[in-house]
């Protein structure tokens, strides 16, 4: 019967496995070099350039909703002319440049102020037309002035049915008139491209356009920096990198000079969301910043080499000693038992083998097996009677043999898992690393700064919208704006006894007091969910006569409840580590992952990163960043960490909130961390493969074993009831049978059944130690 399994092919899985293993410390580790601007700086400043280019399109879409509300709010008079509506709907100062009022079906212009507003290159008429309640904004290029953002607002006021000389009014049969006697036009407002936020100190960014012309320039602090020759081609780089490969952001290096290297981040405006096109394909933020260089590192190729090279030996030595020790003493058994078996059978011509000792100088329980056998042998020859079989001296077996064999394994491989290849964090992470998770923080706090501001902006609109109003317009008021903020989970109203007379969405955490003046506030300390308002006087109504209408609000406030899963999704950056926005006291209020409302920082180390940022009495704070040797949680390695205080002026400001961010060192692409996670990977690939197949051999052969070497001894000490079953197709189930045939044979030959042995073979002399 052939054998199935064994102990050939945990042996030979073991020498493939840790020679398969010692080709990766060559391919792996020998394959990491140290780069002169390291992958994590180059990844970092494509994400400050994503940061940017989401705060720009946050800006426009601000900015966009802004005219279409002042549009809306603002009264037109009825019996002017477009120009005087155009002057009404116009906002006045910066950063609007100029105006113009477009007949809705022929986008004709009807009225214009300020400067020339720059209409080449767009279809006003097409734009008239369309359907779209809300246009996007667009960026024009061809104007002499410079880049211009165009804004667009549709605008309905009331239609007189004359002029005063009895004439039909001129704009009515421009623009059309509607059912109701209104008439509709286009507005179009022109503002000059505002300088976008950027972080960190030395940064610049600029806005280019699909042709590579640079239509912005902001520093973060400072002047701008200058492009040389060859750093003029970034921006035009940078363009043809969004337009033609698809991708929505990327990094590239510049020239190196006076002993520093440029590092450029870019990032795509349009195809941040991927959900519209509102500026078109080609408009691209590019970031810039000067670096050190890093200096070059050791060489990893030696190490690779010797650490390659001594698994080779280990597993050529294990897989040796376990073929002398185990595989070849096991085949040798599985041959001898097979021709005693043979032998004690009745066949002619067969007798012969039992007169061939069995070699019984193997190690282990293979040799107490063979000393077993030649009992066994000598007592079907009659030679001796039954006997105790038992080792001269006791001697490590096949299971010592295994776990010599697993710690010499481990010695390769526990110290590339806990110890080669350490470098400390101080000098893994580069500065630059560091002050960029300090840039990104301040941009995670200027976007939730931002987010507040506009929402107190939107909320100060809605007073005004609703002063003087009547209940029923007020509520109505108070719907679509709550539906138009998803930030907002509640929206209401007090009254001047603090009493909530309306709202909006769900019900309050908590009623604020009424408070006086207006801006944001944290409402509670403790609970399970933080509530954050903002909060604005209401204007006295100037209107008497809708007081008797139940829309006198003198003296009333109206509140926004800001609910806390909107701040979690404004913390959310990617690449920046966990992120977490803490009050005056440090306690969490939101957070990118899990939390528990107003529990402390996971860590002492990152509290008293954030102490640093205290603001001096008369001061605003500063923000602060640290390579943290403690982590930020129970059994992490070290991180980048940095805080950053949330606002400096406007609503937000006298918070005192922080977002505060950490990165684990280890996720980020750089030579030391890359190096150190391949060493531990190779040793870990390296104990796995060896316990993975000593653990094979040791339940397939070895447990097996000691129990047929207990079975063999039994009966060459006399067991004759004891019936063995054989249960694998292996050696040891083949020694199995051969044992069982042996013992049915003993018990023959001692009921007088079988025939004397000894009359018929020659009792053969026994040497110790032959071969089967």
């Amino acid at each position: 019967m052939p054998l199935l399994g064994g102990v050939r092919p945990p042996i030979a899985a073991l020498l493939c496995a840790l020679l398969a293993v010692a080709v990766f410390p060559t391919l792996g580790v020998g394959a990491v070099h140290e780069q002169e601007v390291p992958q994590a700086v180059r990844d970092a400043e494509r994400r400050i350039a994503e940061d940017a280019a989401d705060s720009f399109k946050t800006s426009v879409d601000v900015r966009a909703r802004t005219v279409r509300r002042s549009a809306a709010s603002v009264r037109a008079p009825a019996s002017g002319t477009p120009k005087a509506t155009l002057r009404s709907l116009l906002p006045t100062g910066p950063p609007v440049r100029g105006g113009v009022l477009l007949a809705p079906h022929t986008g004709k212009p009807l009225a214009a102020g300020g400067e020339t507003v720059p209409l080449t290159g767009v279809d006003a008429a097409a734009l008239a037309r369309s359907p779209a309640a809300n246009l996007p904004p667009r960026l024009v290029t061809s104007g002499r002035a410079g880049p211009r953002l165009l804004f667009f607002a549709r605008v309905a006021v009331p239609a007189p049915d004359r002029n005063q000389d009895g004439k039909p009014d001129q704009a009515r049969d421009l623009a059309g008139e509607q059912g109701d006697g209104a008439r509709e036009f286009l507005l179009v407002v022109s503002e000059k491209v505002a300088a976008f936020a950027v972080h960190g100190d030395g940064r610049t960014a600029q806005l280019v356009g699909r042709n590579g012309k640079v239509l912005a320039t902001t520093a973060a602090t400072g002047k701008p920096l200058t492009l040389d020759a060859k750093d003029r081609t970034l921006p035009s780089a940078a363009a043809d990198a969004g337009l033609h490969t698809g991708d929505a952001s990327g990094s590239m290096l510049g020239d190196g000079h006076d002993g520093l290297r440029r590092v450029a981040g870019w990032a795509s405006v349009a195809a941040m969301d991927g959900k519209d096109d509102t500026f078109g394909p080609g408009l691209t933020i590019l970031t810039l910043r000067d670096v050190t260089p890093a200096k070059s590192g050791a060489d990893h190729t030696g190490f690779a080499i010797v650490a390659a090279g001594a698994l080779v030996v280990i597993a050529v030595l294990v897989a040796l000693v376990l073929w002398v020790t185990v595989q070849r003493p096991l085949l040798r058994l599985h041959l001898s038992a097979a021709r005693l078996a043979k032998g004690a059978g009745e066949m002619p011509g067969v007798l012969a083998e039992l007169a061939r000792p069995v070699a019984t100088g193997a190690f282990g329980e293979p040799g107490r097996v063979g000393r077993a056998l030649e009992s066994i042998r000598r007592q079907l020859l009659g030679q001796t009677g039954p006997e105790p079989v038992r080792p001269v001296r006791r001697r490590p077996g096949a299971r010592a043999l295994v776990l010599i064999c697993t710690l010499v394994i481990a010695a390769w491989g526990v110290p590339l898992l806990f110890l080669l290849n350490r470098v400390p964090a101080a000098q893994a992470v580069p500065a630059a690393a560091v002050a960029d998770q300090q840039a990104r923080t301040e941009a995670t706090a200027d976007r939730v700064r931002q987010s507040l501001g506009q929402s107190h902006a939107d909320l100060a609109a809605t007073a005004s919208a609703i002063a003087g109003a009547p209940r029923e317009r007020a509520a109505q008021v108070l719907r679509r704006e709550h539906a138009d903020h998803p930030t907002y989970r509640s929206l209401y109203m007090l009254d001047h006894t603090g009493a909530i007379v309306l709202r909006a969405g769900k019900e309050p955490l908590r009623t604020l007091a009424r408070p006086t003046g207006d801006g944001i506030t944290q409402v509670n300390t403790s609970g399970k969910i933080p509530a954050i308002a903002a909060y604005v006087q209401i204007p006295t109504a100037k209107n008497a006569k809708n007081a008797d209408k139940g829309g006198d609000t003198a003296s009333a406030v109206v509140v926004a409840e800001i609910g806390v899963d909107a701040l979690n999704n404004l913390v959310a950056r990617p690449g920046l580590g966990r992120v977490w926005l803490t009050d005056e006291h440090h306690r969490v209020l939101a957070a990118s992952v899990g939390f528990q409302a107003f529990q402390s920082l996971p860590s002492r180390a990152l509290t008293r990163l954030v102490a640093k940022t205290d603001a001096a009495p008369g001061g605003a704070g500063s923000p602060a960043s640290a390579v943290l040797h403690a982590g930020t949680a129970p059994g992490a390695g070290p991180s980048v960490a940095a805080a950053a205080p949330l606002a400096q002026t406007g609503p937000a400001a006298g918070l005192g909130w922080r977002v505060v961010s950490a990165e684990p060192a280890a996720a980020l692409k750089l030579a030391a961390y890359q190096v150190q996670s391949r060493t531990m990977l190779a040793g870990l690939l390296a104990l796995a493969a060896g316990g993975a197949c000593l653990s094979w051999l040791h339940i397939v052969v070895v447990r097996p074993l000691r129990t047929l070497t207990r079975c063999a001894e039994r009966l060459a000490d006399g067991d004759r009831r004891t019936v063995l079953y054989p249960v694998h197709h292996d050696e040891c189930g083949s020694v199995t049978r051969s044992l069982e045939l042996l013992r049915q044979a003993l018990v023959e030959r001692d009921r007088g059944g079988g025939r004397a042995y000894v009359a018929s073979v020659p009792a053969p002399s026994f040497q110790r130690g032959s071969a089967p």
